[in-house]
């Protein structure tokens, strides 16, 4: 197992003044039975009015947060220490085929995941999708199998490229593109297991990286990250999968929340009463507890 800090931060600077405002927040991680969230706080500067916490539809921490005080800037410190266990992973070839799988959540047995198998507003079930990811979903295929074959392909037919989309870029452009970055994957490759009736869930969360040999890790130059929840029966229930790295999720991911696509559990949302045209900045440090911080890095993340 391995125990984590994180730290998160949303930083909004604002033309106008903005009069009032609501946000939706999900920034706190979740507990699961491969992850214990030790300590979390949440540091918001001006000081909301009202801040209330409970949880959502699929069960995420959520943070509602109202401001009535005039403010041209808003920002958000989340900070926490979560413990991460590496998950068992079964054998490929023995899942079931991909066809019972799909057939299963349509059962009482898949009460649960059949939700994650219709399109939603940023996962449409295109028959491009379902075309191009037909050489991973042989008849009879067990699921697994082609849930990795699938994920591979990211890694040998696209790029990754921050510069050719955005976060309202749909996913039959990503296809066209063949490039884009961990949303614009996680969305495509969700729609293709949908298209095959195979549950498929929108992970975000963090991910913990590796400086290059003799470096220094950078504080701030971990990013949010998104990845793939796929179902393989009631027997194996869930695995995460991630397409940008080509891995199976073991312990350096740390889960926020799960949803049918990234609008489910946007970090951060809210309606404004003024603001204008706003520049956003966010900041994501992810590292082992025990591991030091260089003297001033921490001025960065400091709390308004």
């Amino acid at each position: 197992m391995t125990l984590l800090r994180v730290r998160h931060v949303t930083t909004y600077d604002y033309k106008d003044p903005v009069e009032l405002g609501a946000h939706v927040v999900h920034v706190r991680p979740r507990d699961l039975p491969y992850q214990v969230v030790k300590d979390f706080a949440l540091h918001v500067g001006p000081e909301p009015t009202r801040v209330a916490w409970g949880t959502d539809h699929f069960g995420n921490p959520v943070g509602w947060l109202f401001l009535a005080g005039v403010h041209d800037t808003l920002r958000l410190e989340a900070v926490g220490e979560v413990e991460v266990m590496a998950r068992p992973v079964p054998d490929a070839q023995a899942t079931p085929r991909w066809e019972h799988v799909a057939s299963q959540a349509l059962e009482p047995a898949g009460a649960d995941a059949a939700e994650f198998t219709f399109a939603s507003g940023r996962v449409p079930l295109m028959r491009d999708a379902h075309a191009w990811s037909a050489a991973s979903f042989p008849p009879g295929g067990a699921v697994l199998a082609c849930v990795l074959d699938l994920m591979h392909r990211f890694s040998t037919e696209f790029r990754f490229d921050s510069t050719v989309t955005t976060v309202s870029t749909p996913v039959s452009r990503v296809l066209e593109l063949k490039a884009g970055v961990c949303q614009d994957f996680a969305h495509l490759m969700i729609a293709a297991l949908r298209t095959r009736g195979v549950p498929a869930r929108y992970v975000s969360g963090y991910l913990r990286t590796h400086p290059p040999p003799g470096k220094k890790r950078l504080v701030g130059a971990d990013q949010s990250h998104a990845w793939v929840g796929c179902w393989l029966g009631p027997e194996h229930g869930w695995i995460d999968v991630d397409p940008t790295n080509a891995l199976v999720v073991q312990d350096g991911h740390v889960v926020l929340g799960w949803g049918r696509d990234y609008a489910d559990v946007s970090p951060v949302r809210g309606v404004l009463l003024g603001g204008g045209t706003h520049t956003l900045k966010v900041s994501v440090d992810i590292a082992p507890t025990d591991e030091q911080e260089e003297p001033g890095q921490t001025g960065l993340l400091m709390a308004r």
